[in-house]
């Protein structure tokens, strides 16, 4: 439908279809199961290999294999994967490892690692993704004692403890953008067919991921290291906000980093009602879907 040739799209496509298995691995119990048996030194080296193996799959096969950019991204799937093996869990061990996902992510290296055979199609997203889940399994099965669940799915009670929060958040964020002057409607709204599209793209992939680490664990984390629950609300969403300063290639945008951390507040709140990443995504997920669909 592109016009994008065989020679590229079967690479670039065969490294996603690998890259969605291990995605969805984090996510059920019997694959961390399964993974935690190996052994801590043997998981770091699984998930080490796992992240380097879609790079390897396109870049190889379309010639944007540069051995600088394979370096890099080996010593960032090692440092995720074996920074449980080496330190054991402590806050100042904890609060780094965040840091060290968080400015992963904004230094938008995977621009560069993932160079894409595609003209004016970036496929950094596989890199997006790798961080995301070997993040996750880093957590859940190498530092292990995590009140926090990578899970897919909602169950009722946190549908609707979502869609509560979401309610009251929906006005406040709307003003905030609209105050802020990034309020600019579509000229024809989404169709609904693309709206669920979006909906479930946002709630499995941003919402799921950006809540994991955000409330199930940076707010979580804050509660027991200052025993304040709301010191702790207010600073996972100031840094949830700062979080989108780089918003739109921008740097650094302010007005994104404020809706972000009023929006933050909220589904700290959400999360706080549940105790659980599912219930704040849901809000999330709400919000941003209402965002794509009715404006740019």
């Amino acid at each position: 439908m592109k016009g994008i040739p065989e020679w590229a799209a079967i690479p670039v496509a065969a490294a996603f279809l690998i890259e969605f298995p291990f995605y969805l691995f984090p996510g059920f119990d019997a694959s961390r199961d399964w993974l935690s048996r190996r052994g801590k030194t043997h998981a770091a080296s699984l998930l080490t290999a796992s992240a380097i193996a879609p790079w390897l799959v396109y870049s190889l096969a379309t010639g944007e294999a540069r051995l600088v950019n394979f370096c890099l991204l080996l010593i960032i799937a090692f440092v995720v994967s074996f920074w449980y093996v080496v330190w054991p869990p402590a806050p100042l061990v904890d609060a780094w490892f965040l840091m060290m996902i968080a400015g992963t992510y904004l230094s938008k290296a995977f621009d560069g690692i993932y160079l894409s055979p595609i003209p004016r199609q970036s496929i950094s997203v596989l890199g997006h993704l790798m961080l995301i889940r070997m993040g996750a399994l880093a957590v859940l099965i190498l530092r292990g004692n995590v009140d926090a669940e990578f899970r897919f799915l909602p169950n009722r009670r946190e549908w609707l403890t979502g869609l509560r929060y979401f309610i009251p958040a929906l006005p406040v964020v709307g003003f905030s953008y609209w105050a802020l002057g990034l309020a600019q409607p579509r000229v024809h709204p989404l169709g609904v067919l693309q709206g669920i599209g979006t909906f479930l793209l946002i709630l499995w992939v941003v919402a799921l991921s950006e809540e994991f680490f955000f409330r199930g664990l940076l707010q979580q984390w804050l509660e027991g290291w200052t025993g304040n629950g709301i010191t702790a609300l207010i600073f996972a969403a100031v840094v949830f906000g700062s979080a989108h300063l780089g918003f739109h290639r921008i740097f650094p945008n302010w007005r994104w980093a404020i809706v972000a951390a009023v929006l933050g507040l909220f589904l700290g709140l959400a999360w706080r009602s549940a105790r659980s990443v599912q219930a704040s995504m849901v809000t999330h997920a709400l919000i941003v879907t209402v965002w794509r669909v009715f404006f740019q």
